[in-house]
């Protein structure tokens, strides 16, 4: 904790607001435009860039920097969002970055990327400041300019080796005493392989990293293929999709949102809601949820995430359990109760390679 947090999170915790993390909501996202705005009409800053990317303006950030210590800036920036100041000023950082909003790259501009990354690497902060656009930008404009980027069916081969780098980008990431323990019980069954927590799966992996080694696919497509693969593993098989599971899955998932009654859905735990279908990752239950609103509700784009939950709750819930009702009639089958999320995987059970690898794809079934 920042020492510039200690009051608003004394006053936080008086009113029982918990400090979040994660993803910011459109809330907040209104409440930091609105800090932002207010800080540069009290001091005078000319500009939301001048005020969050003072180094681009040399002779005047002396000017600047003694503004914004002598008015608390730090203060100001985190007003009424229960969050640390820092994560609030990077989020501003990203929100107000004029570098981001430059429209299409020209020709000349995607010949100079690609210098760059050879000279530099995936340096993307130091590539970005030498062509005038935020580190995010040219990081993903890099990943779509391969030239060999396969958008067609995954193969066996590409597939094989989506999961060999995943697995070697997670284990370049365990600490020295995970990687001491991995060598021991490699040493005593080699067969067996360590555990690892299941968040590791899916959380923190370097995507370009993988990118780079499966060479055919893009980050995005890598990370979703996994997903996929992840799923369909994590479950031994039994996935949550198909038949009288899936019409459960929609209608557990319906109800739990519509109980949650949040503003937003970055309110939400996805790690916690992943139970409400079964062992899988958040990411799936996310994707769920994004075509179930896509599928039933009218014009979604327009609605609010509550109007959203509350049409999905009163119109179409009705008619999952209707017809999940006639699908247990008919067919005899008995819906399974979800287990309960496993806290750690074996690595056997989730990198291995066979004849089925070619297999993986997870197409809804009705």
């Amino acid at each position: 904790m920042y020492r510039d947090d200690l009051g608003r999170f004394r006053e936080f915790k008086a009113q029982g607001v918990a400090i979040r993390f994660g993803k910011f909501s459109a809330r907040e996202n209104k409440q930091i435009e609105k800090n932002v705005q207010d800080f540069l009409a009290l001091t005078g800053i000319e500009s939301a860039d001048k005020l969050l990317h003072t180094d681009r303006y040399p002779e005047e950030k002396s000017t600047i920097t003694n503004l914004k210590r002598k008015h608390a800036f730090r203060v100001h920036i985190g007003k009424d969002i229960a969050r640390p100041w820092k994560l609030v000023y990077y989020r501003a950082k990203k929100i107000f970055d004029v570098n981001n909003y430059k429209g299409r790259y020209s020709k000349g501009e995607m010949e100079k990327l690609k210098a760059y990354q050879s000279m530099h690497g995936n340096n993307w902060k130091k590539i970005g400041a030498m062509v005038a656009r935020s580190s995010l930008s040219v990081a993903l404009k890099f990943s779509q300019m391969g030239s060999q980027i396969n958008h067609g069916t995954w193969s066996k081969t590409e597939t094989q080796r989506l999961i060999k780098a995943v697995e070697d980008v997670i284990l370049k990431k365990m600490s020295p005493e995970e990687l001491q323990d991995l060598d021991s019980k490699l040493q005593e069954s080699p067969e067996c392989r360590l555990s690892i927590v299941r968040e590791k799966l899916y959380r923190g992996i370097s995507w370009i990293e993988v990118e780079a080694k499966v060479e055919t696919r893009n980050w995005m497509q890598c990370k979703s293929k996994w997903m996929e693969i992840l799923t369909k593993r994590m479950t031994n098989g039994r996935l949550p999709h198909r038949g009288v599971n899936a019409l459960q899955a929609k209608i557990n998932l319906i109800e739990r949102l519509y109980a949650l009654n949040v503003e937003d859905a970055n309110e939400i735990d996805w790690e916690v809601l992943a139970g409400a279908i079964g062992d899988v990752p958040p990411s799936y239950v996310q994707t769920k949820l994004y075509k179930l609103k896509a599928a039933y509700v009218p014009f979604w784009q327009k609605k609010t995430f509550p109007e959203i939950i509350d049409y999905l709750y009163e119109n179409s819930l009705p008619l999952f359990k209707e017809q999940l009702e006639k699908k247990i009639e008919k067919e005899g089958t008995k819906i399974p109760t979800p287990s309960t999320p496993k806290q750690d995987f074996l690595f056997k059970d989730i990198f291995y390679c066979d004849e089925d690898s070619e297999g993986e794809g997870m197409e809804e079934h009705s």
